[in-house]
Protein backbone atom coordinates (compact mmCIF):
# COMPACT_ATOMS: atom_id res chain seq x y z
CA UNK A 1 0.00 0.00 0.00
CA UNK A 2 1.31 3.54 -1.01
CA UNK A 3 -1.44 5.75 -0.55
CA UNK A 4 -3.96 6.42 2.28
CA UNK A 5 -7.41 5.41 0.81
CA UNK A 6 -9.04 8.12 2.84
CA UNK A 7 -7.26 11.29 2.01
CA UNK A 8 -4.77 10.09 -0.61
CA UNK A 9 -1.17 10.75 0.95
CA UNK A 10 1.43 8.69 1.34
CA UNK A 11 1.27 5.90 4.19
CA UNK A 12 4.54 4.49 5.79
CA UNK A 13 4.94 1.45 7.28
CA UNK A 14 5.05 1.48 11.64
CA UNK A 15 3.49 0.31 14.63
CA UNK A 16 1.08 2.47 15.70
CA UNK A 17 0.54 3.82 19.06
CA UNK A 18 -1.08 1.16 21.76
CA UNK A 19 -0.30 -1.78 18.71
CA UNK A 20 2.22 -4.27 18.27
CA UNK A 21 2.17 -5.40 14.56
CA UNK A 22 3.51 -2.63 11.92
CA UNK A 23 0.49 -1.15 9.85
CA UNK A 24 0.19 1.02 7.25
CA UNK A 25 -0.15 4.62 8.51
CA UNK A 26 -0.96 7.92 6.69
CA UNK A 27 1.61 10.34 7.21
CA UNK A 28 -0.79 13.04 7.10
CA UNK A 29 -4.43 11.88 8.84
CA UNK A 30 -3.13 9.53 10.97
CA UNK A 31 -5.62 6.88 9.37
CA UNK A 32 -4.22 3.28 10.33
CA UNK A 33 -4.65 0.89 8.10
CA UNK A 34 -5.55 -2.66 9.07
CA UNK A 35 -5.16 -5.69 6.91
CA UNK A 36 -7.38 -9.00 8.19
CA UNK A 37 -7.74 -12.46 6.69
CA UNK A 38 -10.47 -12.86 4.14
CA UNK A 39 -13.35 -14.92 4.89
CA UNK A 40 -14.17 -17.98 3.03
CA UNK A 41 -17.97 -19.41 3.19
CA UNK A 42 -19.22 -22.51 1.94
CA UNK A 43 -20.89 -25.82 2.19
CA UNK A 44 -21.51 -29.73 1.88
CA UNK A 45 -24.87 -29.55 -0.43
CA UNK A 46 -26.38 -33.23 0.21
CA UNK A 47 -29.19 -34.51 -1.34
CA UNK A 48 -30.88 -38.35 -1.22
CA UNK A 49 -27.05 -39.77 0.37
CA UNK A 50 -25.07 -37.68 -2.78
CA UNK A 51 -22.61 -34.75 -2.44
CA UNK A 52 -22.69 -31.75 -4.96
CA UNK A 53 -19.44 -31.14 -6.00
CA UNK A 54 -18.31 -28.54 -8.77
CA UNK A 55 -15.60 -28.67 -11.08
CA UNK A 56 -13.59 -25.25 -11.14
CA UNK A 57 -13.70 -23.30 -14.27
CA UNK A 58 -11.18 -20.48 -12.54
CA UNK A 59 -7.88 -20.21 -10.47
CA UNK A 60 -6.65 -21.43 -8.72
CA UNK A 61 -6.74 -25.22 -9.00
CA UNK A 62 -8.46 -25.05 -12.37
CA UNK A 63 -10.24 -27.95 -13.38
CA UNK A 64 -10.58 -29.79 -9.67
CA UNK A 65 -13.20 -30.62 -7.65
CA UNK A 66 -14.56 -28.44 -4.84
CA UNK A 67 -17.66 -27.70 -2.87
CA UNK A 68 -19.50 -24.75 -3.43
CA UNK A 69 -17.38 -21.79 -1.42
CA UNK A 70 -16.13 -18.08 -1.85
CA UNK A 71 -15.39 -15.06 -0.36
CA UNK A 72 -18.09 -13.83 1.75
CA UNK A 73 -19.50 -10.56 1.28
CA UNK A 74 -20.30 -7.48 3.34
CA UNK A 75 -23.88 -7.22 4.38
CA UNK A 76 -24.35 -10.83 4.66
CA UNK A 77 -23.78 -13.75 7.35
CA UNK A 78 -21.70 -16.54 7.15
CA UNK A 79 -24.86 -18.95 6.47
CA UNK A 80 -25.99 -16.49 4.04
CA UNK A 81 -23.09 -16.43 2.17
CA UNK A 82 -22.55 -20.27 1.34
CA UNK A 83 -25.96 -20.33 0.40
CA UNK A 84 -25.58 -17.76 -2.07
CA UNK A 85 -21.98 -18.67 -3.24
CA UNK A 86 -24.16 -22.61 -3.47
CA UNK A 87 -26.91 -20.58 -5.77
CA UNK A 88 -23.98 -18.78 -7.79
CA UNK A 89 -21.53 -21.94 -8.33
CA UNK A 90 -23.67 -25.04 -8.82
CA UNK A 91 -27.58 -23.36 -9.19
CA UNK A 92 -28.82 -25.14 -6.39
CA UNK A 93 -30.62 -23.58 -3.66
CA UNK A 94 -30.41 -25.30 -0.13
CA UNK A 95 -30.91 -24.82 4.01
CA UNK A 96 -27.75 -24.46 5.67
CA UNK A 97 -27.36 -26.65 8.19
CA UNK A 98 -25.02 -27.00 11.45
CA UNK A 99 -21.53 -25.89 11.30
CA UNK A 100 -19.11 -28.34 9.79
CA UNK A 101 -15.66 -26.71 10.26
CA UNK A 102 -13.33 -23.98 10.36
CA UNK A 103 -10.35 -23.94 8.83
CA UNK A 104 -7.58 -21.62 9.24
CA UNK A 105 -5.72 -21.50 5.65
CA UNK A 106 -2.61 -19.16 7.75
CA UNK A 107 -0.40 -18.91 4.40
CA UNK A 108 -3.26 -17.19 2.51
CA UNK A 109 -5.05 -15.44 5.25
CA UNK A 110 -7.79 -16.97 4.60
CA UNK A 111 -10.53 -18.70 7.11
CA UNK A 112 -13.08 -20.99 5.57
CA UNK A 113 -16.13 -21.86 7.64
CA UNK A 114 -18.31 -24.95 6.18
CA UNK A 115 -21.69 -25.40 6.83
CA UNK A 116 -23.66 -28.67 6.31
CA UNK A 117 -26.73 -28.59 3.83
CA UNK A 118 -29.50 -29.78 2.38
CA UNK A 119 -30.83 -29.70 -1.21
CA UNK A 120 -34.37 -29.04 -1.38
CA UNK A 121 -34.78 -30.56 -4.86
CA UNK A 122 -32.27 -32.32 -7.11
CA UNK A 123 -32.11 -28.74 -9.08
CA UNK A 124 -28.13 -27.60 -10.27
CA UNK A 125 -26.36 -26.63 -12.91
CA UNK A 126 -23.04 -24.71 -13.72
CA UNK A 127 -22.76 -21.54 -13.14
CA UNK A 128 -19.60 -19.12 -14.80
CA UNK A 129 -16.94 -20.62 -11.83
CA UNK A 130 -17.91 -23.84 -12.43
CA UNK A 131 -17.05 -25.83 -15.24
CA UNK A 132 -19.49 -28.91 -14.67
CA UNK A 133 -21.64 -29.75 -11.13
CA UNK A 134 -22.29 -33.43 -10.16
CA UNK A 135 -24.00 -34.90 -6.96
CA UNK A 136 -21.42 -37.77 -6.71
CA UNK A 137 -21.73 -41.03 -4.12
CA UNK A 138 -19.50 -41.41 -1.43
CA UNK A 139 -17.28 -44.08 -3.14
CA UNK A 140 -17.38 -41.82 -6.45
CA UNK A 141 -15.44 -38.72 -4.66
CA UNK A 142 -12.39 -37.98 -6.57
CA UNK A 143 -9.87 -37.21 -4.08
CA UNK A 144 -7.01 -36.63 -5.79
CA UNK A 145 -9.00 -34.17 -7.72
CA UNK A 146 -10.15 -32.12 -4.94
CA UNK A 147 -8.95 -28.73 -5.17
CA UNK A 148 -8.24 -27.70 -1.89
CA UNK A 149 -6.77 -29.33 1.19
CA UNK A 150 -9.37 -27.47 3.59
CA UNK A 151 -12.32 -29.17 0.88
CA UNK A 152 -10.88 -32.38 1.82
CA UNK A 153 -10.88 -31.94 5.59
CA UNK A 154 -14.53 -30.17 5.61
CA UNK A 155 -15.60 -33.43 3.32
CA UNK A 156 -13.70 -36.07 5.12
CA UNK A 157 -14.96 -34.76 8.38
CA UNK A 158 -18.88 -34.64 6.93
CA UNK A 159 -18.44 -38.08 5.72
CA UNK A 160 -17.37 -38.92 9.46
CA UNK A 161 -19.80 -37.54 10.90
CA UNK A 162 -22.49 -38.64 8.58
CA UNK A 163 -21.32 -42.42 9.09
CA UNK A 164 -21.44 -42.35 12.94
CA UNK A 165 -24.84 -40.46 13.10
CA UNK A 166 -23.08 -37.08 14.63
CA UNK A 167 -23.20 -33.41 13.89
CA UNK A 168 -19.24 -32.37 14.97
CA UNK A 169 -17.66 -28.92 14.79
CA UNK A 170 -13.89 -29.48 13.32
CA UNK A 171 -10.87 -27.50 13.20
CA UNK A 172 -7.48 -27.36 11.70
CA UNK A 173 -4.63 -24.63 10.90
CA UNK A 174 -3.27 -25.58 7.04
CA UNK A 175 0.03 -23.21 6.90
CA UNK A 176 2.04 -24.27 3.94
CA UNK A 177 5.02 -21.34 4.70
CA UNK A 178 5.84 -24.38 7.35
CA UNK A 179 4.26 -27.60 5.62
CA UNK A 180 2.66 -28.76 8.21
CA UNK A 181 -1.18 -29.50 9.05
CA UNK A 182 -1.91 -28.74 13.33
CA UNK A 183 -4.78 -29.58 15.33
CA UNK A 184 -6.58 -31.62 13.55
CA UNK A 185 -9.92 -32.90 15.63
Amino acid sequence: MNYCSHCGNSVSLRVPEGDNLCRHVCIDCGTIHYENPKIIVGCVPEYDGRILLCRRAIEPRHGYWTIPAGFMENAESLARGAARECLEEAGAAVEIGSLLAIVNVIHAHQVHVMFRARMADATFAAGAESLEVDLVREENIPWSEIAFPSVEFALRRYLEDRAHARDGHHFIDFDQRYERRTAPT
